[in-house]
Protein backbone atom coordinates (compact mmCIF):
# COMPACT_ATOMS: atom_id res chain seq x y z
CA UNK A 1 0.00 0.00 0.00
CA UNK A 2 1.10 3.62 -0.84
CA UNK A 3 2.66 5.80 2.06
CA UNK A 4 -0.17 7.62 3.32
CA UNK A 5 -2.82 6.10 1.41
CA UNK A 6 -6.40 5.65 3.21
CA UNK A 7 -6.89 2.26 5.15
CA UNK A 8 -9.36 -0.44 3.61
CA UNK A 9 -10.84 -2.03 6.78
CA UNK A 10 -12.49 -4.92 7.53
CA UNK A 11 -16.01 -3.17 7.29
CA UNK A 12 -15.50 -1.61 3.85
CA UNK A 13 -13.58 -5.14 2.93
CA UNK A 14 -17.17 -6.84 4.21
CA UNK A 15 -19.46 -4.25 1.82
CA UNK A 16 -17.41 -5.43 -1.09
CA UNK A 17 -17.85 -8.79 -0.52
CA UNK A 18 -21.89 -8.42 0.02
CA UNK A 19 -22.08 -6.27 -2.94
CA UNK A 20 -19.83 -8.46 -4.99
CA UNK A 21 -22.22 -11.35 -4.45
CA UNK A 22 -24.70 -10.08 -6.57
CA UNK A 23 -22.18 -9.33 -9.66
CA UNK A 24 -21.18 -12.91 -9.25
CA UNK A 25 -24.63 -14.38 -9.72
CA UNK A 26 -25.56 -11.80 -12.74
CA UNK A 27 -22.21 -12.67 -14.67
CA UNK A 28 -22.22 -16.18 -13.77
CA UNK A 29 -25.96 -16.50 -14.58
CA UNK A 30 -25.14 -15.83 -18.39
CA UNK A 31 -22.92 -18.47 -18.84
CA UNK A 32 -23.99 -21.10 -16.29
CA UNK A 33 -27.22 -21.96 -18.33
CA UNK A 34 -25.00 -22.22 -21.99
CA UNK A 35 -23.63 -25.90 -20.27
CA UNK A 36 -27.24 -26.95 -19.88
CA UNK A 37 -28.81 -26.00 -23.39
CA UNK A 38 -28.66 -29.78 -24.53
CA UNK A 39 -30.35 -30.82 -21.31
CA UNK A 40 -33.00 -27.91 -21.76
CA UNK A 41 -33.66 -28.93 -25.22
CA UNK A 42 -34.17 -32.50 -24.35
CA UNK A 43 -36.22 -31.49 -21.40
CA UNK A 44 -38.66 -29.36 -23.47
CA UNK A 45 -38.40 -31.51 -26.90
CA UNK A 46 -37.13 -28.11 -28.35
CA UNK A 47 -34.71 -27.71 -31.36
CA UNK A 48 -30.96 -26.14 -29.86
CA UNK A 49 -31.85 -23.23 -32.26
CA UNK A 50 -35.26 -22.74 -30.25
CA UNK A 51 -33.61 -23.25 -26.70
CA UNK A 52 -30.86 -20.87 -27.44
CA UNK A 53 -32.95 -17.86 -26.51
CA UNK A 54 -33.10 -18.93 -23.13
CA UNK A 55 -29.54 -17.43 -23.34
CA UNK A 56 -30.17 -14.74 -26.37
CA UNK A 57 -33.13 -13.55 -23.79
CA UNK A 58 -30.94 -13.02 -20.59
CA UNK A 59 -28.15 -11.27 -22.54
CA UNK A 60 -30.68 -8.89 -24.38
CA UNK A 61 -32.27 -7.91 -20.82
CA UNK A 62 -29.15 -6.64 -19.46
CA UNK A 63 -28.17 -4.65 -22.57
CA UNK A 64 -31.50 -2.87 -21.88
CA UNK A 65 -31.24 -3.22 -18.34
CA UNK A 66 -28.15 -1.63 -17.95
CA UNK A 67 -28.81 2.48 -19.52
CA UNK A 68 -31.78 2.52 -16.51
CA UNK A 69 -28.73 1.93 -13.94
CA UNK A 70 -27.72 5.02 -13.15
CA UNK A 71 -31.06 6.95 -13.05
CA UNK A 72 -32.71 4.42 -10.92
CA UNK A 73 -29.62 4.92 -8.57
CA UNK A 74 -30.03 8.88 -8.88
CA UNK A 75 -33.94 8.84 -8.07
CA UNK A 76 -34.05 5.29 -5.38
CA UNK A 77 -30.53 5.34 -4.07
CA UNK A 78 -27.76 3.15 -4.54
CA UNK A 79 -29.00 0.55 -2.00
CA UNK A 80 -32.40 0.32 -2.53
CA UNK A 81 -31.79 -0.20 -6.12
CA UNK A 82 -29.09 -3.17 -6.02
CA UNK A 83 -31.84 -4.57 -3.78
CA UNK A 84 -34.36 -4.31 -6.15
CA UNK A 85 -32.32 -5.72 -8.59
CA UNK A 86 -31.54 -8.50 -6.55
CA UNK A 87 -35.26 -9.46 -5.72
CA UNK A 88 -36.04 -9.38 -8.97
CA UNK A 89 -33.36 -11.52 -10.23
CA UNK A 90 -34.45 -14.54 -7.62
CA UNK A 91 -38.21 -14.04 -8.16
CA UNK A 92 -36.75 -14.82 -12.16
CA UNK A 93 -34.76 -17.36 -11.04
CA UNK A 94 -37.23 -19.15 -9.33
CA UNK A 95 -39.74 -18.47 -11.99
CA UNK A 96 -37.12 -19.88 -14.56
CA UNK A 97 -36.76 -23.53 -12.51
CA UNK A 98 -40.79 -23.77 -12.48
CA UNK A 99 -40.79 -23.04 -16.58
CA UNK A 100 -43.09 -25.57 -18.13
CA UNK A 101 -42.47 -24.87 -21.84
CA UNK A 102 -39.71 -22.98 -23.82
CA UNK A 103 -41.33 -19.62 -24.13
CA UNK A 104 -41.96 -19.37 -20.66
CA UNK A 105 -38.60 -20.37 -19.97
CA UNK A 106 -37.68 -17.54 -22.13
CA UNK A 107 -40.23 -15.09 -20.69
CA UNK A 108 -38.58 -16.00 -17.10
CA UNK A 109 -34.53 -15.49 -18.10
CA UNK A 110 -35.66 -11.95 -19.69
CA UNK A 111 -37.16 -11.06 -16.77
CA UNK A 112 -33.83 -12.53 -14.44
CA UNK A 113 -31.71 -10.31 -17.12
CA UNK A 114 -33.39 -7.35 -16.16
CA UNK A 115 -32.23 -7.77 -12.47
CA UNK A 116 -28.79 -9.03 -13.55
CA UNK A 117 -27.64 -6.19 -15.94
CA UNK A 118 -28.80 -4.12 -12.91
CA UNK A 119 -26.49 -5.47 -10.78
CA UNK A 120 -23.01 -4.60 -11.43
CA UNK A 121 -23.35 -1.00 -12.56
CA UNK A 122 -25.74 -0.40 -9.67
CA UNK A 123 -22.98 -2.46 -7.36
CA UNK A 124 -19.59 -0.83 -8.60
CA UNK A 125 -21.26 2.77 -8.21
CA UNK A 126 -21.91 2.03 -4.54
CA UNK A 127 -19.14 0.39 -3.66
CA UNK A 128 -16.79 3.92 -5.18
CA UNK A 129 -19.09 6.35 -2.82
CA UNK A 130 -18.50 4.34 -0.31
CA UNK A 131 -15.21 3.81 -0.67
CA UNK A 132 -13.88 7.28 -2.05
CA UNK A 133 -11.38 8.74 -4.47
CA UNK A 134 -8.68 7.05 -2.00
CA UNK A 135 -9.29 3.59 -1.73
CA UNK A 136 -11.19 3.30 -4.91
CA UNK A 137 -8.34 1.85 -7.17
CA UNK A 138 -7.81 -1.12 -4.62
CA UNK A 139 -10.76 -2.12 -3.80
CA UNK A 140 -12.21 -2.22 -7.43
CA UNK A 141 -9.11 -4.12 -8.17
CA UNK A 142 -9.87 -7.06 -5.75
CA UNK A 143 -13.65 -7.15 -6.95
CA UNK A 144 -13.00 -6.76 -10.30
CA UNK A 145 -11.95 -9.96 -10.55
CA UNK A 146 -15.43 -11.27 -10.37
CA UNK A 147 -16.51 -10.86 -13.62
CA UNK A 148 -13.28 -12.23 -15.19
CA UNK A 149 -13.74 -15.27 -13.27
CA UNK A 150 -17.19 -15.58 -14.19
CA UNK A 151 -17.07 -16.93 -17.66
CA UNK A 152 -14.60 -19.46 -16.36
CA UNK A 153 -16.68 -20.84 -13.21
CA UNK A 154 -19.84 -20.65 -14.74
CA UNK A 155 -19.18 -23.76 -17.64
CA UNK A 156 -17.18 -25.53 -14.62
CA UNK A 157 -20.13 -25.21 -12.41
CA UNK A 158 -23.38 -25.65 -15.01
CA UNK A 159 -21.19 -28.91 -15.89
CA UNK A 160 -21.16 -30.14 -11.83
CA UNK A 161 -24.66 -29.38 -11.35
CA UNK A 162 -26.22 -31.64 -13.94
CA UNK A 163 -23.69 -34.33 -13.21
CA UNK A 164 -25.86 -34.44 -9.99
CA UNK A 165 -29.23 -32.73 -10.13
CA UNK A 166 -31.61 -31.54 -12.54
CA UNK A 167 -31.62 -28.85 -15.35
CA UNK A 168 -33.79 -26.77 -12.60
CA UNK A 169 -30.68 -26.50 -9.99
CA UNK A 170 -28.94 -24.44 -12.72
CA UNK A 171 -31.32 -21.53 -11.35
CA UNK A 172 -32.34 -22.98 -7.18
CA UNK A 173 -28.63 -22.71 -6.70
CA UNK A 174 -28.95 -18.64 -7.20
CA UNK A 175 -31.52 -18.23 -4.48
CA UNK A 176 -29.74 -19.14 -1.06
CA UNK A 177 -26.71 -17.01 -2.72
CA UNK A 178 -29.49 -14.05 -3.43
CA UNK A 179 -31.63 -14.15 0.05
CA UNK A 180 -27.81 -14.21 1.98
CA UNK A 181 -26.73 -11.01 -0.07
CA UNK A 182 -30.42 -9.35 0.41
CA UNK A 183 -30.02 -10.60 4.47
CA UNK A 184 -26.65 -8.93 4.60
CA UNK A 185 -26.70 -5.78 3.09
CA UNK A 186 -29.98 -4.96 5.02
CA UNK A 187 -27.50 -5.33 8.10
CA UNK A 188 -24.27 -3.75 6.77
CA UNK A 189 -24.78 -2.23 3.68
CA UNK A 190 -24.92 1.86 4.34
CA UNK A 191 -28.16 3.55 2.43
CA UNK A 192 -26.63 6.11 0.05
CA UNK A 193 -29.59 8.85 -0.25
CA UNK A 194 -30.72 9.92 -3.90
CA UNK A 195 -28.51 11.82 -5.92
CA UNK A 196 -31.39 13.63 -8.20
CA UNK A 197 -34.36 12.78 -6.11
CA UNK A 198 -36.60 14.91 -9.16
CA UNK A 199 -34.60 14.32 -11.97
CA UNK A 200 -37.00 13.77 -14.95
CA UNK A 201 -36.70 9.54 -16.75
CA UNK A 202 -35.72 10.11 -19.73
CA UNK A 203 -38.26 7.99 -21.67
CA UNK A 204 -37.61 9.14 -25.35
CA UNK A 205 -33.46 8.09 -24.15
CA UNK A 206 -34.98 4.47 -23.16
CA UNK A 207 -37.21 4.56 -25.98
CA UNK A 208 -34.32 4.39 -28.26
CA UNK A 209 -31.38 3.31 -26.49
CA UNK A 210 -32.44 0.27 -24.63
CA UNK A 211 -34.28 -1.08 -27.63
CA UNK A 212 -31.78 0.07 -30.15
CA UNK A 213 -28.88 -2.20 -28.61
CA UNK A 214 -30.83 -5.12 -28.35
CA UNK A 215 -32.50 -4.89 -31.50
CA UNK A 216 -28.45 -4.60 -32.76
CA UNK A 217 -27.06 -7.44 -30.58
CA UNK A 218 -30.05 -9.57 -31.83
CA UNK A 219 -29.60 -8.69 -35.42
CA UNK A 220 -25.71 -9.70 -35.06
CA UNK A 221 -26.63 -12.66 -33.64
CA UNK A 222 -29.43 -13.60 -36.31
CA UNK A 223 -26.44 -12.88 -39.10
CA UNK A 224 -24.66 -16.34 -38.49
CA UNK A 225 -28.08 -18.16 -37.63
CA UNK A 226 -28.68 -19.46 -41.54
CA UNK A 227 -27.71 -18.84 -44.92
CA UNK A 228 -31.73 -18.62 -45.64
CA UNK A 229 -33.45 -15.15 -47.60
CA UNK A 230 -35.82 -15.34 -44.28
CA UNK A 231 -32.93 -14.73 -42.02
CA UNK A 232 -30.98 -12.75 -44.42
CA UNK A 233 -33.47 -10.12 -44.30
CA UNK A 234 -34.00 -9.97 -40.74
CA UNK A 235 -30.58 -9.94 -39.49
CA UNK A 236 -29.78 -7.17 -42.08
CA UNK A 237 -33.32 -5.01 -40.63
CA UNK A 238 -32.25 -5.74 -37.42
CA UNK A 239 -28.78 -4.05 -37.66
CA UNK A 240 -29.96 -1.11 -39.45
CA UNK A 241 -33.15 -0.64 -37.32
CA UNK A 242 -30.71 -0.75 -33.88
CA UNK A 243 -27.79 1.46 -35.95
CA UNK A 244 -30.67 4.03 -36.59
CA UNK A 245 -32.10 4.26 -32.98
CA UNK A 246 -28.51 4.42 -31.35
CA UNK A 247 -27.44 7.25 -33.36
CA UNK A 248 -31.42 8.97 -32.71
CA UNK A 249 -30.07 8.82 -29.17
CA UNK A 250 -26.93 10.45 -29.12
CA UNK A 251 -28.65 13.14 -31.27
CA UNK A 252 -31.20 13.53 -28.47
CA UNK A 253 -28.74 12.46 -25.60
CA UNK A 254 -26.77 15.78 -27.54
CA UNK A 255 -29.78 18.24 -27.46
CA UNK A 256 -31.86 17.39 -24.45
CA UNK A 257 -31.33 19.77 -21.48
CA UNK A 258 -32.30 17.01 -19.23
CA UNK A 259 -30.10 14.93 -17.92
CA UNK A 260 -29.92 12.10 -20.50
CA UNK A 261 -30.19 8.55 -19.31
CA UNK A 262 -26.49 8.14 -20.75
CA UNK A 263 -25.00 11.45 -21.32
CA UNK A 264 -22.94 11.03 -24.77
CA UNK A 265 -20.59 13.70 -23.88
CA UNK A 266 -18.97 11.45 -21.54
CA UNK A 267 -17.51 9.41 -24.05
CA UNK A 268 -15.51 12.82 -25.08
CA UNK A 269 -14.17 13.64 -21.69
CA UNK A 270 -10.26 12.44 -21.18
CA UNK A 271 -9.63 9.38 -19.88
CA UNK A 272 -13.05 8.28 -20.38
CA UNK A 273 -13.51 7.81 -24.04
CA UNK A 274 -10.05 5.83 -23.71
CA UNK A 275 -11.16 3.88 -21.07
CA UNK A 276 -14.29 3.02 -22.10
CA UNK A 277 -12.72 1.86 -26.10
CA UNK A 278 -10.21 0.10 -24.21
CA UNK A 279 -12.81 -2.07 -21.87
CA UNK A 280 -15.11 -2.51 -25.35
CA UNK A 281 -12.47 -4.26 -26.36
CA UNK A 282 -11.50 -6.04 -23.94
CA UNK A 283 -15.27 -7.75 -23.60
CA UNK A 284 -14.66 -8.35 -26.92
CA UNK A 285 -11.50 -10.43 -26.18
CA UNK A 286 -12.46 -11.68 -23.15
CA UNK A 287 -15.79 -12.94 -23.79
CA UNK A 288 -14.85 -13.86 -27.76
CA UNK A 289 -12.31 -16.13 -26.73
CA UNK A 290 -14.74 -17.33 -23.78
CA UNK A 291 -17.43 -18.58 -26.49
CA UNK A 292 -14.96 -19.95 -28.68
CA UNK A 293 -12.44 -21.97 -26.54
CA UNK A 294 -14.95 -24.13 -24.92
CA UNK A 295 -16.78 -25.27 -27.87
CA UNK A 296 -13.59 -25.93 -29.72
CA UNK A 297 -12.38 -28.24 -26.67
CA UNK A 298 -16.20 -29.80 -26.85
CA UNK A 299 -16.64 -30.09 -30.25
CA UNK A 300 -13.24 -30.52 -31.66
CA UNK A 301 -11.08 -31.94 -28.49
CA UNK A 302 -13.74 -33.95 -27.69
CA UNK A 303 -13.57 -33.04 -24.01
CA UNK A 304 -16.66 -33.39 -21.80
CA UNK A 305 -18.09 -30.19 -20.13
CA UNK A 306 -16.52 -31.20 -16.84
CA UNK A 307 -13.32 -31.45 -18.40
CA UNK A 308 -13.47 -28.33 -20.57
CA UNK A 309 -14.23 -26.29 -17.64
CA UNK A 310 -11.23 -27.75 -15.68
CA UNK A 311 -8.69 -26.93 -18.56
CA UNK A 312 -10.33 -23.25 -18.68
CA UNK A 313 -10.07 -22.95 -14.65
CA UNK A 314 -6.30 -21.92 -15.08
CA UNK A 315 -7.67 -18.48 -16.93
CA UNK A 316 -9.82 -17.55 -13.36
CA UNK A 317 -6.37 -18.47 -11.26
CA UNK A 318 -4.65 -15.95 -13.24
CA UNK A 319 -7.61 -13.64 -12.80
CA UNK A 320 -6.81 -13.97 -8.92
CA UNK A 321 -3.31 -13.40 -9.25
CA UNK A 322 -3.51 -10.52 -11.30
CA UNK A 323 -5.83 -8.91 -9.07
CA UNK A 324 -3.42 -9.57 -6.05
CA UNK A 325 -1.00 -7.83 -8.29
CA UNK A 326 -2.56 -5.06 -9.32
CA UNK A 327 -3.95 -4.15 -5.79
CA UNK A 328 -0.99 -3.82 -4.44
CA UNK A 329 0.68 -1.84 -7.38
CA UNK A 330 -2.57 0.58 -8.52
CA UNK A 331 -1.93 3.69 -6.60
CA UNK A 332 1.77 3.36 -7.75
CA UNK A 333 1.67 2.39 -11.78
CA UNK A 334 0.81 4.61 -14.56
CA UNK A 335 -2.67 3.90 -15.49
CA UNK A 336 -1.20 3.64 -18.98
CA UNK A 337 1.26 1.19 -17.96
CA UNK A 338 -0.62 -0.80 -16.64
CA UNK A 339 -3.12 -1.60 -18.94
CA UNK A 340 -0.61 -1.85 -21.58
CA UNK A 341 0.91 -4.19 -19.79
CA UNK A 342 -2.03 -6.31 -19.42
CA UNK A 343 -3.06 -6.30 -23.03
CA UNK A 344 0.16 -7.47 -24.13
CA UNK A 345 -0.49 -10.62 -21.35
CA UNK A 346 -3.16 -11.32 -23.32
CA UNK A 347 -2.00 -10.96 -26.76
CA UNK A 348 0.97 -13.96 -25.32
CA UNK A 349 -2.04 -15.51 -23.99
CA UNK A 350 -4.09 -15.40 -27.02
CA UNK A 351 -1.75 -16.36 -30.11
CA UNK A 352 -1.09 -20.13 -28.87
CA UNK A 353 -4.53 -20.68 -29.95
CA UNK A 354 -3.92 -19.12 -33.56
CA UNK A 355 -1.82 -22.36 -34.07
CA UNK A 356 -4.97 -25.27 -33.00
CA UNK A 357 -4.53 -26.85 -36.33
CA UNK A 358 -0.98 -27.70 -34.76
CA UNK A 359 -2.94 -29.46 -31.53
CA UNK A 360 -1.19 -27.63 -28.92
CA UNK A 361 -0.79 -29.20 -25.52
CA UNK A 362 -2.88 -29.22 -22.56
CA UNK A 363 -0.09 -27.85 -21.02
CA UNK A 364 0.21 -24.98 -23.17
CA UNK A 365 -3.48 -24.19 -23.35
CA UNK A 366 -3.20 -24.13 -19.64
CA UNK A 367 -0.60 -21.79 -19.74
CA UNK A 368 -2.24 -19.61 -21.72
CA UNK A 369 -5.36 -19.12 -20.23
CA UNK A 370 -3.28 -19.15 -16.75
CA UNK A 371 -1.43 -15.28 -18.69
CA UNK A 372 -4.76 -14.39 -20.04
CA UNK A 373 -6.39 -14.43 -16.89
CA UNK A 374 -3.08 -12.28 -15.46
CA UNK A 375 -3.53 -9.62 -18.07
CA UNK A 376 -7.07 -9.23 -18.13
CA UNK A 377 -7.17 -8.38 -14.21
CA UNK A 378 -4.38 -5.44 -15.45
CA UNK A 379 -6.57 -4.05 -17.73
CA UNK A 380 -10.14 -3.79 -16.35
CA UNK A 381 -9.36 -2.63 -12.41
CA UNK A 382 -7.11 -0.05 -13.51
CA UNK A 383 -9.53 1.46 -15.71
CA UNK A 384 -12.34 1.51 -14.12
CA UNK A 385 -10.82 3.00 -10.87
CA UNK A 386 -8.79 5.98 -12.75
CA UNK A 387 -12.60 7.14 -14.27
CA UNK A 388 -14.31 6.43 -10.58
CA UNK A 389 -11.37 8.39 -9.04
CA UNK A 390 -11.83 11.24 -11.71
CA UNK A 391 -15.80 11.54 -11.55
CA UNK A 392 -17.97 13.64 -8.47
CA UNK A 393 -19.55 11.48 -6.16
CA UNK A 394 -23.09 12.36 -7.61
CA UNK A 395 -21.84 11.58 -11.31
CA UNK A 396 -20.53 7.86 -10.03
CA UNK A 397 -24.00 5.88 -11.11
CA UNK A 398 -24.22 7.39 -14.22
CA UNK A 399 -20.70 6.56 -15.02
CA UNK A 400 -20.89 3.32 -13.63
CA UNK A 401 -23.59 2.80 -16.19
CA UNK A 402 -22.14 3.63 -18.73
CA UNK A 403 -18.88 1.94 -18.10
CA UNK A 404 -20.86 -1.11 -17.66
CA UNK A 405 -23.06 -0.65 -20.91
CA UNK A 406 -19.48 -0.35 -22.72
CA UNK A 407 -18.30 -3.61 -21.18
CA UNK A 408 -21.37 -5.38 -21.91
CA UNK A 409 -21.72 -4.33 -25.00
CA UNK A 410 -18.17 -5.20 -25.96
CA UNK A 411 -18.59 -9.08 -24.95
CA UNK A 412 -22.60 -9.01 -26.21
CA UNK A 413 -21.34 -7.86 -30.02
CA UNK A 414 -17.50 -9.71 -29.38
CA UNK A 415 -19.59 -12.99 -28.70
CA UNK A 416 -21.99 -12.56 -31.80
CA UNK A 417 -18.97 -11.21 -33.95
CA UNK A 418 -16.85 -14.08 -33.79
CA UNK A 419 -19.64 -16.44 -34.29
CA UNK A 420 -20.30 -15.09 -37.32
CA UNK A 421 -16.23 -15.32 -38.41
CA UNK A 422 -16.16 -19.03 -36.99
CA UNK A 423 -19.30 -20.30 -39.20
CA UNK A 424 -17.96 -18.59 -42.66
CA UNK A 425 -14.39 -20.36 -41.63
CA UNK A 426 -15.93 -23.59 -40.75
CA UNK A 427 -17.58 -23.43 -44.41
CA UNK A 428 -14.57 -22.58 -46.24
CA UNK A 429 -12.51 -24.80 -44.17
CA UNK A 430 -14.54 -27.84 -44.62
CA UNK A 431 -13.41 -30.66 -42.72
CA UNK A 432 -10.61 -29.05 -41.25
CA UNK A 433 -12.39 -27.66 -37.48
CA UNK A 434 -9.11 -27.22 -35.93
CA UNK A 435 -8.31 -24.26 -38.48
CA UNK A 436 -11.20 -22.71 -38.25
CA UNK A 437 -11.44 -21.98 -35.18
CA UNK A 438 -7.44 -20.70 -35.71
CA UNK A 439 -8.29 -18.02 -37.92
CA UNK A 440 -11.39 -17.04 -35.92
CA UNK A 441 -8.67 -16.73 -33.10
CA UNK A 442 -6.94 -14.02 -35.55
CA UNK A 443 -9.51 -11.14 -34.78
CA UNK A 444 -9.80 -11.85 -31.09
CA UNK A 445 -6.34 -10.91 -31.56
CA UNK A 446 -7.38 -7.77 -33.52
CA UNK A 447 -9.43 -6.91 -30.99
CA UNK A 448 -6.70 -6.63 -28.43
CA UNK A 449 -4.49 -4.62 -30.66
CA UNK A 450 -6.94 -2.09 -30.87
CA UNK A 451 -7.55 -2.40 -26.82
CA UNK A 452 -3.70 -1.43 -26.72
CA UNK A 453 -3.93 1.83 -29.44
CA UNK A 454 -6.69 3.44 -27.01
CA UNK A 455 -4.26 2.72 -23.97
CA UNK A 456 -2.08 4.87 -25.04
CA UNK A 457 -4.22 7.74 -24.38
CA UNK A 458 -4.65 6.91 -20.99
CA UNK A 459 -2.71 9.24 -18.09
CA UNK A 460 0.99 8.01 -18.34
CA UNK A 461 1.53 8.98 -14.69
CA UNK A 462 -0.20 7.25 -11.24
Amino acid sequence: MTPGAEKIDSSLLRVAFILVLGTFMATLDSTIVTIGLDALAEEFDAPVTGIQWASTAYLLAMVAAVPASGWLADRFGGRTTWLAAIAVFLVGSLLCALAWSVTSLIVFRFLQGLGGGLLPPTGQALLARIAGPGRVGRLISIVGVVPLLSPVLGPLAGGSILAVADWPWLFYVNVPIGLAAILLAIRYVPASPPAAQGAPFDALGAALLSPGLAVLVFGLTEVGGGDTGVNTVLATGALIAGAVMLAAFVAHGLRTRRVPLVDPRLFTRPPFAAAAFALLMLGAAVFGTMFLLPLYLQTGAELTAFETGLLLAPQGVGAALGSLVIARRIDQLAPRTAVLTGIVLVLCGTAPFTRLSDTPPDVLIAFALLLRGVGAAMISAPVMALVYSRVKKEELPRASGALNLVSTIGGSIGTAAVAVILQSRLTARAADVPAAYADTFWWVLAFCAASALAATRLPGKS
